[in-house]
């Protein structure tokens, strides 16, 4: 392992600075609530006080535990602050006053807490962020179901998806984390004696969540998250005191890739070993210059070996390097990896003289590494020729046969001038150097093969034309042998050397291009503010530095993909006949590669790549190349992926830079429009009501003076009645208005009191009888639900505005149901009212957008009104705390009978009922028959 640099140390010294002006955060952390994690909390600060340091409770969630409740009482305890929200008082931590108090510790439970809106943060973890920056220790607790990484994870083993979550970053920086451990059988004896929660919540608890085999999965994440954590620190420690030796604190393999045909059968076997003893493992490839000499067949068996380690649960690492045993031993101590598993050398006699095997020089160098040798019983069928012994493989770009003629010409020049030399009484072994230096230019110009060959000709033409006997390969003075011999190796070793830095000079050159081509990509797009201009950046690039056609595919409105409509480059856009949409759809919806180069699909024309950034995929990027062996590379697959993850975040990017455009001028749309909604309303109030007063009056006036007459008095009396009506609809209209102004404003405070919803409903429909004249009403409503907090006021104009909707969007005389029932949702309970219709149903896709201001189901309807009244049902309903929708009703047919808007009220715990359980109050209203 490396000794740090002095940046490395600088910057060593730097983090050590920021740590002690910070606060220390200990987390106590446990599999799930109960496990006794706020009582170990607990123990621990009064520890901490008894030996002098000054200790203050920020929050703790007892539970109503006694043993939680006994340790709280001789800590000194902060006043939760008092926050207003949807008319309630509820207690949150008080933030400013633990800075103000600024104690050596505060302990503050329940780290994933979501806060109440109004709050300074939105989550309990940033409080916790700020008082570590203000230099003060914490303690807090944590579930493992809400560490963001294995929330998912935890959802899919419990079938209970945790809504509140803390990012991993936050646990991994804290300084200590002590592991709250308990057998699930002590756990679940602890939920039946109610020491976790109440005895009626415990049995619940017990039926769904807290069940044997969920415990006993979410124990095993949370000690595998925790020796995670102790192994990074560990692995941190040995980086920063440089140590280069191996602690096998915890099993971690590497498995040794190489180019041979047994690496799927050593994929298997190292699988199978990281299985037994329970590890990690990886699977490491590195591609030393002479590796990338290889034939694209060999390249592509190495490709496929790392694949069948990632689907077998491998991490897959691609190396460089100019010595495989040297680098996989540098990369296991850095791993801090304690065993190596490679193939078993099939190399025999001199080939094994020459170079021995990779897995023999690591067990030479790697001393403290044990290495598991898999012998596979296969040999390479492809012996090596002395030109391989040698380190000498075939070099395709200089192959050609004219190479090898331009190497026959360099010797018979390098000949033709040795003899006029000869002639001047040069002594011939100088003329060594003459043939050695053509040699090095072959090498360097024409390549390995054609330097190999003119090393062989070198010799042959000098023992022919200038060793006595000359013109004859007979050699009479033995000494000249040795000189043929050093001048082979040497021509051989000169040729090797020049041609393999040739090689490595051009991928160099390779990787600076495409290193430089990503910065200006990067650059670019970093100055982009559309998502045309980022198209154009992103396929310019891909086609220059791949040699390849490219289309980036975005989602539309539906999610399905589709090619981005502009001005095609011919030369470097694909066309929509070489796409393939459906592979592109696949590819989008799955998240994964697809087409030429995967196992997925391999026989398409293209490569289709998602373009995944941070939050969601944004589009596919597809290239079609003549060169498709090059995508197979590992460095370059990389490479593509690299772009194309540059070309999402400069699409995410902008998407938000769109939202947050919007929302500005929405925001400022919404200010202007209740501003205007709140003058009109309370400019039109008066003037109405006085309209409707006196349109009142004169109907009255009307009946009275036209009781004996007929004629012009019935249609004195139609006019004045049709006034009246069209004032309370004008009236209704602006007390929409003023409602939702008010809403909007936050100025309406819930009179909330415990009632009975059918004392509710029986005043909506007394409220609403000449909407619904003619129409039968029918209410079903259990009279077991309990009492709810509500404003009676507001859920009444809530119910006459929903009724007034059902009349108003369906045929006359059909009838419209109320249904209630009391629902349950893990511990939470609420109520579900319903209210049904027999119209033609909601259009398909305005489900979602039919609660918005100004909306109205048929946008060229001939039924008055202005799209406020479901609006401010929802303002109301959401007021309450709960939800609102609609949905169509559909009979057995599939054919839509109807709407139904449906909402979701709490259901508090609210004082006994003395009323029997199960019975139904049933009651058919028909408002024009007087019987509602």
């Amino acid at each position: 392992m490396p000794r740090p640099t002095p940046d490395e140390l600088l910057d060593k010294l730097h983090r050590e600075e920021e740590k002690r002006q910070r606060g220390r955060l200990k987390i106590f952390f446990g599999a799930s609530a109960g496990v006794g994690k706020t009582f170990a909390m607990l123990q621990s600060a009064r520890r901490r006080r008894d030996e002098g340091v000054e200790v203050v409770v920020g929050v703790v969630e007892t539970h109503g535990r006694k043993e939680t409740l006994a340790l709280l009482e001789s800590l000194e305890t902060l006043p939760p602050a008092r926050i207003e929200y949807r008319g309630r008082l509820l207690a949150e931590f008080d933030l400013d006053a633990a800075l103000a108090r600024k104690p050596q510790l505060i302990l503050v439970d329940e780290l994933a807490h979501s806060n109440v809106q109004g709050s300074r943060h939105m989550k309990r973890w940033q409080d916790v962020q700020e008082l570590l920056d203000a230099g003060i220790d914490v303690y807090t607790t944590v579930n493992v179901q809400h560490l963001e990484s294995l929330n998912d994870i935890v959802g899919r083993i419990t079938g209970i998806r945790v809504w509140e979550t803390v990012p991993d970053r936050v646990f991994d920086l804290a300084d200590e984390v002590t592991l709250v451990d308990l057998p699930p059988e002590e756990l679940l004896d602890r939920l039946r004696e109610g020491k976790v929660y109440l005895p009626q919540q415990a049995e619940h608890a017990v039926r769904n969540f807290f069940r044997k085999g969920n415990l006993i999965a979410l124990r095993e994440l949370a000690l595998r998250r925790t020796a995670d954590r102790v192994d990074a620190q560990m692995r941190e420690y040995r980086a920063d005191q440089s140590i280069e030796r191996i602690w096998r604190a915890r099993e971690r393999l590497i498995a040794c890739i190489g180019p041979g045909p047994e690496s799927a059968t050593l994929v298997r076997a190292a699988a199978r070993l990281a299985a037994a003893l329970k590890a990690d493992w990886l699977a490491v490839y590195v591609e030393t210059p002479k590796l990338q000499r290889l034939s694209d067949d060999i390249r592509k068996r190495t490709l496929d070996a790392l694949k069948l380690a990632s689907e077998l649960g491998a991490e897959t690492v691609t190396l460089d390097g100019a010595d495989a045993a040297a680098t996989l031993i540098d990369y296991a101590h850095m791993r801090n990896v304690s065993k190596l598993v490679a193939g078993a050398s099939a190399s025999e006699g001199w080939r094994r003289l020459i170079e021995r095997p990779v897995s023999e020089r690591i067990i030479r160098q790697g001393s403290d590494i044990d290495v598991t040798l898999v012998s596979t019983g296969q040999r390479d069928a492809q012996r090596r020729t002395l030109a391989d012994a040698f380190g000498i493989s075939r070099d395709g770009a200089h192959s050609r046969p004219r190479a090898y003629l331009y190497a026959l010409a360099i010797g018979a020049g390098i000949t033709l001038v040795a003899d006029m030399l000869a002639a001047r009484q040069f002594a011939i072994t100088n003329l060594v150097m003459l043939y050695l230096l053509g040699v090095i230019f072959a090498a360097v110009r024409l390549g390995r093969g054609p330097g190999v060959m003119l090393s062989f000709l070198s010799v042959a033409a000098f023992d022919f034309f200038f060793v006595p006997p000359e013109l004859s390969f007979s050699v009479t003075d033995t000494q000249y042998l040795l000189t043929f011999i050093v001048m082979l190796l040497t021509s051989l070793t000169i040729s090797h050397l020049t041609s393999s830095l040739r090689r490595e000079a051009r991928i160099a050159s390779q990787r600076e291009r495409r290193t430089g081509a990503m910065y200006a990509m990067t650059k670019e797009l970093a100055a982009a503010l559309m998502t045309e201009q980022i198209i154009e950046i992103g396929s310019r690039h891909v086609a220059e530095v791949f040699q390849a056609k490219v289309a980036i595919l975005l989602p539309d409105a539906a999610e399905k993909v589709r090619q981005k409509v502009g001005e095609p480059n011919p030369d470097t856009t694909l066309d929509a006949g070489q796409l393939d949409l459906d592979i592109a759809q696949w590819v989008y919806d799955q998240q994964k590669p697809a087409g030429r180069g995967t196992e997925t699909l391999p026989a398409s024309r293209a490569l289709y790549l998602p373009l995944k950034a941070p939050m969601r995929t944004r589009g596919v990027l597809a290239l079609a190349t003549g060169r498709e062996a090059e995508l197979a590379v590992p460095e370059q697959r990389r490479m593509i992926e690299t772009f194309a993850a540059q070309i999402a975040l400069a699409l995410e990017r902008v998407h938000y830079v769109e939202i947050a455009q919007d929302a500005l001028v929405n925001m400022e749309s919404e200010r202007l429009r209740n501003s205007l909604l709140s003058a009109i309303s309370h400019d039109l109030r008066t003037p109405l009501t006085s309209i409707v007063g006196f349109a009142s009056v004169l109907e009255e006036q009307a009946r009275e003076a036209g009781a004996g007459a007929g004629g012009d008095s019935d249609a004195s009396q139609e006019l004045v009645h049709a006034i009246h009506e069209e004032a309370l609809r004008m009236s209704g209209l602006v007390t929409n208005l003023l409602d939702m102004a008010r809403l909007q404003a936050g100025s309406i405070r819930l009179n909330r009191q415990w009632s009975m919803l059918e004392e509710t409903v029986g005043a909506a429909l007394a409220a609403s009888r000449r909407v619904l004249e003619g129409r039968p009403v029918q209410v079903r409503v259990p009279a077991n639900l309990p009492l709810l907090q509500l404003d009676a006021v507001l859920m009444e104009r809530l119910f006459a505005n929903l009724l007034e909707n059902a009349a108003k969007y369906t045929p006359a005389g059909t009838p419209i149901q109320i249904g209630a029932a009391l629902e349950h949702d893990g511990d939470a309970r609420f109520v579900r009212v319903c209210v049904d219709d027999e119209g033609p149903g909601v259009p398909s896709g305005m489900q979602s957008r039919l609660f918005d201001k100004f909306t109205r189901g048929e946008k060229e309807s001939a039924q008055p009104g202005i799209g406020l009244g479901l609006a401010i049902c929802r303002a109301i309903v959401e007021a309450h705390g709960g939800k609102i929708g609609v949905e169509n009703r559909a009979d057995a047919s599939g054919s839509v009978r109807g709407a139904r808007f449906w909402f979701t009220l709490p259901a508090d715990d609210a004082p006994p009922e003395d009323v029997p359980p199960d019975e139904e109050v049933e009651s058919k209203t028909a408002p024009d028959a007087g019987d509602a």
